[in-house]
């Protein structure tokens, strides 16, 4: 794919979507952390029903602590691996508490040494909560990126490196947001709805069972 085509895919997306944002509720860092934390293999729907209870009881590293495991997992469990989230959860509250002042560091080193935190959880935090312009590769964007040759790769962090080497910086900042939302709901893993994509004939997947963009 060229880049005067990528160019115009994020045009487009960005057409369609000019303010992008994150489906998960938070109303601080902390928060965004430990939404994305509760995300793993659950729905953002499902961590929201947790969070809007949960966020109010325990908004900061302290209070959360404060619950211990047993109290948060009173919280969470709903959610997928509820019991190993919350000893994460714990873990991360007590480091923030006596390394960082109780405060989210802005550093992917100091944030992916945080206990269940990857490179996409930073990824996501450095992006959503610092306005970094990175790319969090989940399987959304992992599979938008090979379907469509946007940026194919074989590993999650070939396509994030090809991502962030050919997306025009002013598409940069949203274009995590741009992607997994396409992929979420119109690019769909089964069966993408081709008839509903502005970017379809700008998309070089063999498969795609329509050639003409929607209407914007």
């Amino acid at each position: 794919m060229n880049a005067a085509k990528r160019a115009q895919i994020f045009a487009r997306l960005q057409a369609a979507n000019p303010a992008p944002r994150t489906e998960l509720e938070y109303e601080t860092p902390f928060q965004l952390l430990i939404a994305v934390l509760l995300s793993a293999q659950a729905t953002d729907v499902g961590v929201n029903k947790a969070t809007r209870k949960l966020f109010p009881a325990a908004p900061t590293p302290a209070a959360m602590l404060a619950l211990g495991e047993e109290g948060l997992m009173d919280y969470i469990k709903t959610i997928g691996l509820f019991r190993t989230k919350a000893k994460n959860a714990i873990a991360t509250c007590r480091i923030l508490l006596e390394q960082h002042g109780g405060q989210l560091p802005r550093d992917r080193e100091a944030l992916e040494a945080l206990p269940g935190v990857g490179r996409k959880t930073a990824n996501v935090v450095l992006n959503t909560a610092f306005g970094e312009p990175t790319i969090a590769v989940d399987t959304h964007i992992f599979r938008i990126a090979n379907r469509t040759r946007l940026a194919p790769g074989k590993t999650v962090l070939a396509v994030e490196e090809k991502l962030l080497k050919t997306t025009p910086p002013e598409y940069r900042l949203d274009a995590h947001h741009w992607l997994i939302l396409h992929g979420r709901y119109v690019c769909k893993a089964r069966k993408p709805e081709c008839e509903r994509c502005v970017i379809a004939d700008l998309c070089e997947y063999p498969g795609k069972t329509c050639s003409e963009p929607a209407h914007l």
